[in-house]
């Protein structure tokens, strides 16, 4: 049998590396990590998930490999791979990978799934609104408290508002987190400035900038000096049209400063799911107590949420950053309720 050049073999495993992003050598748990369609490097759900299953890997002396989904079409695919593999784990991304999250968690009850941004419902029957079917024992959903990190996003706006006047901008009104959002969003600002008016709107689009940005445009019109973007690629346009108008911004999810580096002129703090938290804790969960299973929420208790460090405003308002850590303190205890 001809023997495989020494060279030839480290390239083959080279470019294995780098397409596939492996990270870790030996044994271990074995992690693998499917993306939501779009860019590993996105400065947001993708890149901030893998920067927590590497966290984990570390942490539990295991190795983790990433696969990036270009196409929705091969979601059930790219996770296939790793079942082929006999993976331990696999983490998904995002709400629209979690039917076929749920379908390999059932097929193969040996392995662990988390999904992330993904509440598990799974029906009885056809007729069964009410998610009242067996979840997986070896999936679990790792969602977030949005009403408690808008809350603080909220705080930000009602103390920095000189109009008395704020916006929020969302996606679908039809998807539970972004309303979550807007609700603890207007609770925080009135419980800064009660007679504070709060104008929404929805897009009922995620992936369409203009829109946003005319919605946003409305607004400010309208006398908002304040305007927060829960709306996805949409929101990218709500935040433009605050930089154009030189008035605030808000972004969502993770901290936009950095990923949105064309807009930082305006953007005062973002509304954060700490994802990388979430999915490195997940692991070590994992790996101390065994199967997981149900929707986990990260919150206030937890880390799992909050706000994004006070940028742009010199000098920052007195009190404003004790005000957010009494929030988040008190979220923690359970003392105050977003919505």
């Amino acid at each position: 049998m001809k023997r495989l050049n020494p060279l030839a073999l480290i390239s083959i495993l080279a470019i294995l590396s780098t397409s596939c992003g492996t990270l870790g050598i030996g044994g271990g748990l074995k992690i693998g990590m499917v993306t939501d369609i779009g860019q590993l490097e996105d400065k947001s759900f993708n890149e901030f998930s893998w920067k927590g299953v590497q966290d984990g890997a570390k942490a539990v002396g295991g190795t983790a490999q990433v696969i990036v989904t270009k196409d929705i079409a091969d979601y059930k695919q790219n996770i296939q791979q790793f079942v082929d593999q006999k993976y331990d784990v696999i983490v998904t991304v995002g709400f629209l990978i979690g039917t076929d999250t749920l379908a390999a968690a059932q097929a193969n009850p040996g392995i662990q799934f988390f999904g992330i941004d993904q509440f598990i419902c799974v029906p009885a029957d056809a007729n069964d609104k009410e998610c009242k079917g067996k979840v997986p024992d070896n999936y679990q959903g790792l969602v977030f408290n949005e009403a408690q990190a808008g809350y603080l996003a909220g705080i930000v706006a009602g103390t920095i508002t000189k109009s008395g006047k704020i916006g929020a901008v969302g996606g679908r009104s039809d998807v539970p987190p972004v309303v979550n959002y807007i609700k603890g969003y207007e609770n925080g600002a009135k419980s800064v400035k009660s007679n504070v008016q709060v104008l929404v709107n929805y897009t009922e689009d995620f992936n369409a900038p203009d829109k946003g940005e005319a919605s946003a445009k409305t607004m400010i019109s309208q006398g908002a000096d304040v305007v927060f973007q829960v709306a996805g690629l949409t929101g990218a346009g709500v935040l433009r049209a605050a930089c154009n108008a030189k008035v605030w911004g808000i972004g969502v999810d993770v901290d936009q400063y950095l990923s949105l580096p064309d807009l930082q002129s305006c953007i005062v703090t973002s509304a954060e799911k700490r994802l990388q938290n979430a999915a490195g804790e997940a692991i070590k969960r994992f790996k101390d107590k065994g199967k997981q299973s149900g929707n986990y929420t990260n919150d206030a208790t937890n880390a799992g949420i909050g706000a994004s460090p006070i940028r742009n405003l010199s000098p920052v308002p007195a009190g404003l950053e004790d005000k957010i850590k009494q929030a988040t303190e008190d979220m923690k205890s359970g003392k105050l309720k977003p919505v």
